[in-house]
């Protein structure tokens, strides 16, 4: 008889947890609007993902942890974007100037918020993300965006590799379709991150803000 998936991945030993560390940061991972155009080549339909992300955004800005967004951003002709941007030719959708470009309707970076443009799938590769982060202390990365088995993945294997604890917020990351979404989800919970739930982010970070909010009383 095979032995059930599930039960093999617990008895090697994936899917531990690591747990929410000390001094986190909030990265919202290319939530633009190619993905929310449908006439756009990479539509995905990830409103929900948004509005997840969103309602962590608000409590993270309640906690006062920085936040950094990421959007993708290649020169006209894409020559910047290496192999990666022939690969995909949807990739054009990025190029300098075009709306698809832009935040989606309800995200805003607000003064202090660091953007991070970038060329290929993790935020951290040709990138001052890693740097930042161990300059400012951070050794938590909460990490929302699109897409679960493109750009978040890329993200999450480079925060562990960097020696930062990714936690992938599941309502808040995105795919253009369900069976890529489920099986990186389930790859990166079982090898690289935490996958935890929005509620259980947000209470994280409500624990955060309540001290800072008894300081900034007295």
């Amino acid at each position: 008889m095979a032995e059930d998936l599930d039960a093999n991945y617990a008895r090697a030993g994936y899917h531990h947890r690591l747990g929410f560390g000390r001094s986190p940061v909030l990265l919202l991972v290319d939530f633009v609007e190619a993905y929310f155009e449908p006439s756009s080549p990479l539509f995905a339909g990830v409103d929900a993902t948004l509005a997840s992300a969103l309602r962590v955004l608000a409590a993270a800005r309640r906690a006062g942890i920085p936040v950094i967004l990421t959007n993708v951003q290649y020169q006209k002709g894409g020559a910047n974007g290496g192999v990666f941007f022939r690969k995909v030719p949807a990739l054009g959708s990025f190029e300098v100037g075009n709306p698809l470009g832009a935040w989606p309707k309800g995200l805003k970076p607000e003064p202090g918020e660091l953007v991070i443009s970038k060329q290929y799938p993790s935020a951290f590769f040709g990138t001052s993300l890693a740097s930042t982060l161990t300059a400012n202390g951070i050794d938590t990365t909460i990490i929302t965006g699109v897409t679960t088995s493109g750009c978040i993945r890329a993200t999450c294997i480079d925060a562990v590799s960097h020696g930062f604890i990714p936690i992938i917020v599941e309502e808040a990351v995105g795919d253009r379709a369900e069976g890529p979404h489920r099986a990186n989800l389930f790859d990166m919970s079982a090898k690289y991150a935490d996958v935890v739930s929005e509620a259980e982010t947000i209470a994280y970070l409500d624990r955060l803000s309540a001290p800072a909010a008894k300081s900034a009383r007295r």
